[in-house]
């Protein structure tokens, strides 16, 4: 009976997300009316019995898919990094004293160039993890799937960093170290931290890996926007429906 139930609450959940007609309505609104639903008799219809949960989840999945193309698609394009200050990557910590320096001395805009070449450097990056997190979602269990669902705002993203944040790192890191030699990151770097003595060795950049920080801050401003497209999934699920996913609504009004 249990395990009926907790079927029956996924299947409807689904359903109220997608047909809620309030696109400012709440995630926590949607799981009190979800329980008041279940708390009527009758409230687990034909409608709803009849989509298998494979259906379900296909949806949900359906939904994290169109999510990790807009989030991806908005960071690789120009300016996706450098003009978003969510994600912007900025200077590593260690760097902030030679930047004061530079800027002290009139050369800001050597510490801004090498900025604006660490974001192109992300922008190009960034594409290749689309693949990755899509084939995460397609593997998705129906475990996995309610787990999302009855989590915070936030339980796609965390599932995705802890499936893939290792896998990301390794494919994107060699297309960050192109984008850096393409860019300019490199020589940036050491027109910012050529010739200013002790200075240079305050901001201790000998430690640093310019490819491996950019190849950080890149995975961390993907996390950052996908956390931000499934909030919007769970506010506004209407505006990610597909066929399959109204098809799930329709079944949870009749």
């Amino acid at each position: 009976m249990d395990s009926i139930k907790a079927n029956c609450k996924a299947g409807i959940l689904a359903g109220l997300l997608l047909t809620a007609q309030g696109a400012n309505a709440g995630w926590d609104d949607w799981m009190k009316k979800l329980d008041e639903t279940l708390a009527t008799p009758g409230a687990a219809g034909a409608g709803v019995t009849s989509l298998s949960q494979s259906e379900i989840v296909t949806g949900l999945k359906q939904a994290l898919t169109t999510g990790v193309d807009r989030a991806t698609a908005l960071l690789g394009r120009q300016g996706g990094f450098a003009d978003d200050a969510a994600v912007r990557i900025t200077l590593p910590e260690s760097l902030q004293t030679v930047a004061q320096g530079l800027r002290a001395a009139g050369q800001g805009a050597i510490v801004d160039e090498f900025t604006a070449s660490m974001n192109r450097a992300a922008e190009q990056a960034v594409p290749a993890t689309t693949a990755i997190l899509v084939e995460t979602i397609r593997k998705m269990s129906l475990q996995d799937a309610r787990g999302i669902l009855n989590g915070p705002d936030d339980a796609a993203t965390q599932y995705f960093r802890k499936q893939n944040e290792q896998q990301l790192a390794t494919a994107i890191l060699p297309i960050v170290e192109d984008a850096t030699a393409q860019t300019g990151v490199t020589s940036a770097y050491k027109k910012m931290t050529g010739g200013l003595g002790m200075l240079t060795q305050l901001g201790g950049q000998n430690s640093l890996d310019l490819d491996q920080y950019v190849t950080r801050r890149t995975l961390d401003g993907l996390f950052t926007k996908l956390a931000a497209e499934e909030k919007l999934i769970r506010e506004d699920p209407v505006a990610r429906s597909t066929q399959l996913l109204k098809k799930v609504f329709g079944a949870a009004d009749q």
